[in-house]
């Protein structure tokens, strides 16, 4: 299955007070680091983003018409620039996805046009899978002067997925946690500090339980 990853960058990080994309996440802007974890998953990798905006070297960048329609414009930019039928949208607000998660969340599809993660009772449109002709339904939806994304769920064969599914990958369900406010950020950089703290005590004791070599 060949795969076009996109990440939604274009918007005006109001809640956030700067530009969320340049935020420093775990030594790598939050923009980098979604596009690496992309890399992972998809054969393409596009951002949709502002003019203006910086793009780490080598990705291909592509900008919403009309600025500041929201995140159903960026959907539908970045669909419009794909040329495969599968693609996965993360928003690069998402730090914590993990490339397990949307592998899992690709496979699930189905003949769905859009597959979706729901987590504690809510949909997460901005980390889900979308058909690449599900575009021109949002293109629809913008000329009708609709702007919400959950709009377009509607419109179209949604699969809801229960998050749970993805707690063998994802134990906290960390993948589908959005760093929109200062505060969710500050909360998103304790739990990355959190995850390498077991993970190097887990590599501790793997180390301390090994056989010596020859016993």
């Amino acid at each position: 299955m060949t795969i076009t990853g996109i990440v939604l960058c274009g918007g005006r990080s109001t809640r956030m007070g700067q530009d969320k994309a340049s935020l420093i996440f775990g030594g790598e802007t939050m923009l980098e680091r979604a596009v690496r974890v992309m890399h992972e998953v998809a054969d393409e990798v596009i951002v949709v983003a502002r003019a203006e905006q910086p793009m780490p070297a080598g990705v291909r960048a592509v900008h919403d018409p009309v600025k500041d329609l929201g995140p159903l414009a960026g959907i539908v930019a970045g669909l419009s620039a794909s040329s495969t039928d599968v693609n996965v949208i993360v928003a690069c607000d998402m730090p914590l996805v993990r490339a397990a998660v949307l592998r899992r969340l690709a496979e699930l599809r189905g003949d769905a046009d859009i597959c979706v993660a729901v987590a504690d009772g809510h949909a997460s449109p901005l980390c889900a899978v979308y058909r690449q002709h599900v575009g021109s339904v949002g293109q629809e939806l913008l000329d009708a002067g609709e702007r919400r994304v959950m709009a377009l769920l509607d419109r179209v064969a949604t699969k809801r997925v229960d998050a749970a599914v993805f707690r063998d990958l994802d134990p906290d369900l960390q993948s589908f946690i959005s760093c929109d406010t200062p505060e969710a950020y500050q909360q998103a950089l304790v739990r990355l500090k959190a995850d390498a703290t077991s993970a190097l005590l887990a590599s501790k004791t793997r180390s301390a339980v090994r056989p010596e070599s020859g016993a």
